[in-house]
């Protein structure tokens, strides 16, 4: 009988660690799923006992004491079953062939709006690269005109089951057929145009409705948009993440819109009607007499629609009134004739007041 040493390629003061690691490594190599010649197997028996001996400690002594473990007896798995387990499947029920039928990955797409779009919602018609189902063989990953044949390895269960002798006595093992991969058929003749995948790369359209009031990091899930599964399995989901562009005029908070809108002081001091062009069309705002910088202008139901539930937000409008930095010798004139018919005071301090930029920031956001 070869020494069991030499069998797992260690030294005699090898530790256990190093007897475990020899063995599953000779185990992968020679496994009669993966090495089916009769030299391999042999090789395979000797492996297993060699390893059943030295990796007890009591068995290991004798061995070593020139002591007979009670001969070699074909292989056992000697009560190390876990390990096989881990690497074979052993001790595991059968539980029928896989299924080619996958479902398949979700997707996430990026997509940008601009601020406009955002207040009614709009309609895209997206350009993806994704996996669908073949049109040669609609999935069944076979050419046209055939279908998979049973394997005739494990006759259709995915399985092959070996009866095996251990110190425990005759223990049955589990493994996936290594024939058919487990899925208990072969497709003798694969789909020339997916190469037996049931689904193939293309560019598919995918209309998309983005809802009203969506804001930057929304994720929208379209249901059953995302990749086509393996062998005609189900579709992923394909997921929208949406942002939304800034505007040069308007900004957002909530569902509010908010602008600021610059006034000439003569219009500030007299009152005018200005026309505001806001994204949904125009609007009227009357700017009465005195008219503050600062103010802010609220036209109810000119903002953004809820995302969730009816109604819209509000537009928010700040007025700026111009101060202006060169005038004509005439506007000049003007000018020092008001200040002197309202008699002008010279500056003086008066109570405290926010800049205009933190004043508009607090009344805009309440």
């Amino acid at each position: 009988m070869a020494d069991h040493y030499e069998v797992l390629g260690v030294s005699r003061d090898a530790t256990p660690d190093e007897i475990k690691k020899a063995y599953r490594r000779l185990a992968r190599e020679l496994h009669p799923d993966v090495n089916p010649g009769a030299e391999a197997s042999e090789r395979f028996k000797q492996v297993t006992h060699a390893y059943d001996v030295l990796s007890d400690p009591k068995q290991r002594q004798q061995y070593d004491l020139g002591g007979d473990q009670g001969g070699f007896s074909g292989a056992g798995f000697g009560g190390f079953g876990d390990i096989f387990e881990t690497f074979f499947g052993a001790g595991q029920a059968s539980r029928g062939p896989r299924s080619r039928r996958e479902r398949g990955q979700d997707a996430l797409i990026r997509l940008e709006v601009s601020l406009d779009e955002v207040i009614f919602g709009t309609h895209r018609d997206l350009e993806v690269d994704t996996a669908v189902t073949c049109e040669t063989c609609h999935g069944s990953c076979c050419q046209p005109g055939t279908s998979p044949v049973t394997c005739d390895i494990c006759g259709g269960s995915g399985h092959i089951q070996r009866s095996v002798r251990s110190l425990l006595g005759n223990v049955m093992t589990s493994s996936p057929c290594g024939s058919c991969r487990g899925y208990g058929t072969i497709i003798a003749t694969p789909c020339v145009t997916c190469q037996g995948q049931g689904r193939v790369r293309a560019r598919r359209t995918v209309p998309v409705d983005v809802p009203a009031g969506v804001d930057t990091g929304v994720r929208l899930q379209m249901p059953g948009s995302g990749e086509a599964g393996p062998a005609g399995g189900p579709n992923g989901d394909l997921y929208l993440e949406v942002k939304v562009r800034n505007h040069d005029v308007f900004s957002r908070n909530g569902d509010d819109l908010l602008c600021t809108l610059e006034v000439q002081m003569t219009d500030a001091v007299l009152g005018t009607t200005a026309k505001v062009e806001a994204l949904d069309g125009d609007v009227d705002l009357e700017l009465k007499a005195g008219v503050q910088s600062g103010e802010i202008l609220t036209v109810k139901d000119r903002g953004i629609t809820h995302l969730r539930g009816g109604g819209r937000g509000d537009l928010k409008v700040a007025v700026h009134v111009v101060t202006p930095t060169k005038l004509s010798h005439k506007e000049r004139e003007l000018v020092q004739q008001l200040a002197k018919v309202r008699k002008a005071q010279p500056p003086q301090l008066g109570h405290f007041q926010q800049g205009l930029f933190a004043r508009l920031r607090d009344r805009f956001l309440g």
